[in-house]
């Protein structure tokens, strides 16, 4: 439940009865006075009750890890959640156990996971929030290991002057590639293909 609409003797008392029913505190909350509630003749004859509705406010670190908390219990796994918001970017780490289980192959699991936190950040959200999920440093590990790739491929590209066609990489994985090479004199990058088996190729200019 993300509103409820209360009435109380006064605006202070529907408000406090919004919040305890809604579980959440006065600065999680959009309070809007409906009916500001009167006493009536001598305080008895004709007293109207105050109404409000009050609404919780979206909260992109909250959406994400609820979502995460309700995926890693039915996988059974006990998970540390840290998520931290900056500048409309979601930065959640994940730490515990077994780890390698959410990495996946190549981070597949990891990505997907990404994706439908994206999902579910962004179905409520009034401007687009982008997510960043990670354990263990898994994504600066392959992001070196993805540019240590791109440099020894753009090396064969120059050495046998073919073309390199990669294994098909999500978006994120692609623009490391790009970035990665975007400076070489002797070679340049391009995506071809339909996601999700979009791939990059590296080519001479």
């Amino acid at each position: 439940m993300d509103e409820i609409r209360k009435s109380g003797k006064s605006v202070e008392e529907a408000i406090a009865a919004a919040l305890t029913e809604l579980g959440a505190s006065k600065e999680d909350v959009s309070i809007t006075v409906i009916e500001e509630g009167s006493k009536g003749f001598l305080g008895v004859f004709g007293g109207k009750d105050a109404v409000v509705l009050v609404k919780k406010n979206f909260n992109p670190e909250r959406a994400a890890e609820n979502f995460l908390r309700e995926v890693f219990l039915s996988m059974g796994l006990i998970v540390k959640i840290e998520a931290q918001l900056k500048d409309k970017h979601l930065l959640i780490n994940l730490t515990g156990e077994d780890m390698g289980i959410l990495i996946g192959k190549r981070g597949q699991t990891l990505d997907a996971l990404q994706y439908l936190v994206n999902l579910v950040v962004n179905k409520n959200s009034n401007s687009y929030v982008s997510v960043m999920l990670d354990t263990e440093n898994y994504r600066q590990r392959r992001k070196e290991t993805l540019e240590t790739l791109a440099f020894n491929l753009a090396k064969k590209v120059k050495h046998t002057k073919k073309n390199v066609v990669l294994e098909p990489m999500n978006p994120y994985e692609r623009r490391i590639i790009h970035s990665a090479l975007q400076n070489d004199r002797f070679v340049t990058t391009y995506s071809e293909g339909e996601e999700p088996y979009r791939n990059v190729v590296i080519t001479l200019k």
